[in-house]
């Protein structure tokens, strides 16, 4: 959530874009993205030089000797956001209109990859020098005050604030999943180097981009410095699809600036038959919308047969199970409706889950998690794709505090459940004698099959009431007595001290 400071270096920033004649929200999203890209390659591209330095691994920088533009060649260090932000602004504009904007569009080499479909129709619309000018010393003004609050994630809070400034978020569905929250789901399922990961409503490829950073941090040696998981990491790991070519443009971006070389990300209605995926993928990461309805003309035979509905959340887990192989794993978040509801497509979707594979852990997170764009109470549901059931007892959490107000400033405040709950799931042994009134416990399968499949937390958790004892009812009406008689005197008091004043 931004605050403060930062958030007064957007809003002017945002002024410049209206101010300068830009004023269709999605191309000011477009163009802050593209500008966005442009300074993050140059930080990255001297990040990876460190570390192969450090590693004493080659590196081969995007910006070395003469870079070949069109039909002209040019020295590539003048690209770099670091150089050419000094420039006097007509010179400026004119590197990046004619060198950093070609150069950026063409920087995958492949043209039939994800990147360059989707940059091949990316436009520069910013349209004169001094607008640039004014641009870039604001960028860098908000680059600089974010790291003074240490934080990187700097695209996705940017992206987010201008959402919900255009008050289309919760319309259109494209606020993204709090970072927190996905670095979670991801420590919960520990990605592996040899994992082909997907999230089939990306947006802005969050779910990706975390996933890919966490595999970095945690398993460095195995994804770099393995020859053949490295070429899995940069090219055949992460797939993601949208319906939004501006979210497409952005995620693949992100990725590319966050590292990875070659992403799948592409243009498809992941419940429509356009989206044949079956028994691919090893782990999807996932919060897709919940936006009601859909025709049944424009969805999977394959999902409908799993589970008759024209509710999305429902249809996109019948979709990871198809989409994922045989001891594939998913993390995804649901509306709490999903838990309890009590249609048939509710039940078989949550019977399929539970018989059918094995479903490990439900995690209700509180209503405000994902304020201010909305308030409605989800849950992240964990399990494992076997075809053969295998669930023996599913982990309930009730996650209370997630390290953020739950009102719609989401400060940071001290409580955190977080933390408790990725260490709780992995030493899932230990919860067995944990008693129903405490914040995690086991439920054995046979009492969900019981209860219809109800996979709520409430219809398995325990009250502890404490016993208090009242004295007995004549005392009390003694009591009562004599407080009136107490009311009674005073109000006497009263009217005598009001007749002598008049």
């Amino acid at each position: 959530m931004i605050t403060g400071e930062l958030k007064s270096k957007i809003d002017n920033l945002w002024e410049i874009f209206w101010t300068g004649g830009l004023t269709n929200p999605l191309d000011v999203i477009e163009q802050m993205t593209y500008l966005m890209f442009i300074h993050d390659l140059d930080d990255a591209d001297n990040l990876h030089m460190k570390e192969c330095e450090m590693l004493g691994l080659p590196y081969q920088s995007r910006f070395s000797g003469e870079v070949a533009i069109g039909d002209r060649t040019i020295d590539g260090n003048q690209l770099k956001w670091s150089v050419f932000h000094d420039f006097p602004a007509t010179q400026m504009y004119q590197v990046m209109q004619e060198w950093v904007f070609p150069f950026m569009k063409s920087l995958h080499g492949d043209k039939e990859s994800a990147y360059s479909k989707y940059m091949d129709d990316a436009i520069f619309k910013i349209p004169t020098p001094l607008m640039l000018d004014k641009i870039v010393t604001s960028m860098d003004e908000i680059y600089a005050q974010m790291e003074k609050l240490h934080s990187v994630d700097v695209r996705g809070d940017v992206y987010e604030y201008l959402l919900s400034q255009l008050a289309i978020a919760g319309v259109n569905g494209q606020f993204r999943t709090p970072r927190h929250i996905i670095d979670m789901m991801i420590e919960l399922v520990e990605p592996k180097p040899d994992d082909v990961i997907c999230d089939p409503a990306c947006g802005t490829s969050g779910f990706l981009v975390e996933t890919s950073d966490y595999l970095r941090k945690k398993r460095k040696e195995e994804v770099l410095f393995d020859r053949n998981n490295k070429e899995h990491y940069m090219n055949y790991m992460f797939h993601g699809y949208d319906m939004d070519r501006t979210m497409l443009r952005i995620g693949a971006m992100n990725m590319m600036s966050h590292g990875v070389e070659n992403p799948n990300i592409e243009y498809k209605d992941s419940l429509s038959d356009q989206n044949t995926d079956k028994e691919k993928y090893s782990l999807i990461l996932a919060n897709p919308p919940f936006k009601g309805s859909l025709d049944y003309d424009i969805v999977s035979a394959d999902l409908l047969k799993v589970c008759k509905t024209k509710k999305t959340e429902l249809l996109f887990l019948a979709l990871f199970l198809r989409m994922m192989k045989i001891g594939g794993r998913c993390a995804c978040i649901v509306p709490d409706g999903v838990l309890f509801g009590a249609s048939r497509a509710h039940k078989n979707i949550r019977k399929e889950i539970v018989e059918g594979n094995r479903l490990e852990a439900v995690i209700s997170m509180p209503s405000g998690v994902f304020k201010p764009y909305a308030g409605v109470s989800t849950a992240v549901l964990v399990f494992t794709k076997t075809g053969h059931g295998g669930t023996d007892q599913v982990w309930f959490y009730d996650m209370k505090a997630d390290g953020k107000s739950l009102d719609d400033k989401r400060a940071e405040v001290k409580e955190n459940d977080i933390p408790d709950i990725v260490h709780r799931f992995h030493h899932r042994e230990e919860e067995k004698e944990r008693k129903r009134t405490e914040q995690s416990f086991l439920v054995p399968k046979e009492e969900i099959v019981e209860n219809g499949y109800d996979l709520s937390i409430n219809k398995y958790k325990e009250i502890e009431y404490i016993p208090v004892e009242y004295p007995p009812t004549n005392e009390i009406l003694n009591d009562l007595k004599e407080l009136q008689k107490q009311i009674d005197q005073e109000m006497k008091e009263l009217e005598k001290m009001l007749n002598s004043d008049l």
